[in-house]
C-alpha cells in the first residue's frame, strides 16, 4: 500500500482530535485512501510546530487545516 495521504496530528485525551480522527477515517475509507495519526507530544518538532492547535490535518505532508475537518474541502483535496 502507498504511503497514507492524510495525517492527523493529535494529542491523547483531546476530544476534538478524536472527532477529527473519526471524520478522517470515514472520509479516507470512502475514497479508498490510507491515513495515519501522529501524537504531537511524542515528537518535539511536531510539538513545537503544532502543539497549541491540534488537531492538525496534513495532506501529502502539507498543512491542510486545524481544529476541525472541513469535509468538502478535504474531499476536494484528496480527489485532485
Amino acid at each position: 500500500m502507498d504511503e497514507p495521504r492524510v495525517t492527523v496530528v493529535t494529542r491523547v485525551g483531546c476530544h476534538a482530535c478524536e472527532v477529527a480522527e473519526a471524520d478522517v477515517a470515514r472520509i479516507c475509507a470512502d475514497l479508498g485512501l490510507g491515513w495515519t495519526a501522529q501524537d504531537v507530544d511524542a515528537d518535539p518538532e511536531l510539538r513545537a510546530e503544532f502543539g497549541d492547535r491540534v488537531p492538525v490535518i496534513l495532506v501529502d505532508g502539507d498543512e491542510h487545516g486545524y481544529w476541525k475537518v472541513e469535509e468538502e474541502r478535504l474531499r476536494r483535496a484528496l480527489t485532485r
